[in-house]
């Protein structure tokens, strides 16, 4: 049986689904998916602010491996996990849901596919400097801009 469906063949549209940029976010679903070389986690934020974005979701990926645990302890410790959790090394998926933070996301291309990367997390408090110095930007006033604007510089 043959069934037409429309705007199948639009390969753009998945472009415009990868939103770049500085987001604060509600953590809305986490999966842990074991994979041989790069067990990861699955994460789905809500987008609380800007809010034209409010309605969208994004999605994106942190990895377990040795050489990535850092970015996971980064987004755990920024979003307010659970410290004794963190303490006893253990991730809860149920812990995590309804976390706040702010995402950095960057869009990144590997062999003609492009990826939503999550690039930097800051606690959900510093929203409102990092909201101030994006309106400074947009208006043209630069004068201690976003130069100066680092998320976490541990």
């Amino acid at each position: 049986m043959k069934r037409h469906i429309p705007g199948l063949h639009v390969e753009a549209r998945h472009q415009d689904d990868l939103l770049e940029g500085l987001f604060l976010v509600r953590v809305d679903g986490a999966n842990y998916r074991w994979h041989p070389q790069k067990p990861f986690f699955s994460i789905r934020f809500a987008i609380l602010e800007p809010k034209e974005l409010q309605s969208r979701c994004i999605s994106g990926r942190l990895y377990c491996t040795p050489k990535a645990l850092w970015r996971l302890n980064w987004f755990l410790r920024d979003f307010g996990y659970d410290p004794d959790l963190l303490g006893r090394e253990e991730v809860d998926e149920r812990s995590l849901l309804g976390l706040r933070g702010i995402v950095r996301t960057v869009r990144k291309t590997f062999a003609r596919r492009s990826f939503l990367n999550l690039d930097s997390f800051a606690p959900p408090a510093e929203w409102g400097a990092i909201s101030a110095d994006r309106r400074t930007l947009l208006s043209g006033q630069t004068e201690g801009g976003s130069d100066d604007l680092q998320l976490h510089a541990d």
